[in-house]
């Protein structure tokens, strides 16, 4: 036979499988990006709030983990341990400052003294709504009620549909609150900007006094938000020369949980996670993405908490159950 017949010789040896060329290109641009995310994220404070650029940055926090899983998948298709282990430091550094808040409250049924609910909501000045709204939270047995963005239609049209449950009442500028139990001392709250958009009271509960306060912030927005900066740090100077051991403050600060201008009140008092899990978000009401709406407390322990759609307002209300 002629040898150009014969079939080839096997060598016994399998081919080696091709090897798929890694991205360095690639891979580079994710350990930069990953690196720049996480430093974003544990120095946002070092964000200048020139432009607005740390209000923007600040109030969207929560969101840049989004970010993440893109860039883990950017890390496998670069194939690059680097760049995948890169892509690892930030997820690190949001769950550290995020995951805590997310996890769900720890109900309990209250201490033997009883429970007080407190509810509050931005009613929102245009929506019309503001009696349907108080409604919405005497119904879900809220013991005080405190409004933001009153106008004087909207505070007789609440005044009338919760006067007969609440007998106790006060309201200036924009807020208001109704309690089912005796306000005391209540007075206009100097924020030192001459804007009638606090209250401060005392809340007679069964057990004693309750310091309560109701915040309308001035709003933020990127280019302004001066205003709001100095309510707050004025707000902050108030928490620890309060004579009573427990207190409530709430309302609409108008700044989200991660906003530096909030941390004075933050450092201070506590704000509990939410029935369910999450971040509570309350603003839009269509697409809550940040929460400006806050109840904060000290001496009392939370046994509830959750955000709820009450008339055609864009804030969720937030409803409060704390242990007396």
């Amino acid at each position: 036979m002629s040898a150009l017949l014969e079939k080839p010789r096997q060598s016994g040896r399998p081919t080696p499988p091709r090897r798929r060329r890694s991205r360095p290109a690639l891979a580079i641009a994710v350990c930069l990006a990953s690196l720049a995310l996480a430093l974003l994220l544990a120095a946002h404070v070092l964000v200048p709030r020139m432009l607005g650029l740390s209000l923007i940055v600040e109030s969207a926090l929560p969101w840049f983990g989004a970010a993440i899983p893109v860039l883990l998948v950017a890390g496998l298709i670069a194939r690059s341990r680097g760049a995948v282990a890169a892509a690892v430091i930030p997820a690190i550094v949001w769950g550290v400052m995020f995951v805590p808040a997310l996890v769900p409250l720890t109900q309990s049924a209250g201490g033997a003294s009883g429970t007080l609910t407190v509810a509050s909501q931005n009613v929102e000045a245009d929506s019309g709504t503001a009696a349907e709204s108080a409604q919405a939270l005497a119904a879900q047995g809220a013991d005080v009620i405190g409004l933001q963005e009153m106008d004087d239609t909207a505070r007789a049209e609440v005044e009338a549909v919760l006067s007969e449950s609440y007998p106790h009442s006060y309201g200036i500028g924009t807020v208001g609150v109704w309690s089912k139990y005796p306000i005391e001392n209540a007075q206009a709250l100097d924020l030192g900007l001459g804007w009638q958009r606090g209250i401060a009271a005392d809340l007679a509960t069964p057990t004693g006094l309750v310091s309560l306060y109701v915040i309308h912030a001035a709003s933020a927005r990127p280019a302004d938000h001066e205003a709001r900066d100095e309510m707050l740090a004025n707000l902050a100077d108030y928490v620890p020369r309060d004579e009573n051991a427990r207190l409530i403050m709430m309302g609409d600060f108008n700044a989200g949980s991660s906003d530096r201008s909030l941390a004075g009140l933050t450092g201070q008092l506590a704000e509990a996670n939410q029935n369910g899990g999450g971040f509570g978000f309350t603003w839009p009401a269509a697409f809550p993405a940040t929460r400006p709406d806050h109840v904060l407390s000290r001496g009392m322990d939370v046994t509830s908490n959750t955000t709820l759609r009450a008339g055609s307002s864009d804030h969720l209300a937030v409803i409060t159950t704390l242990a007396l």
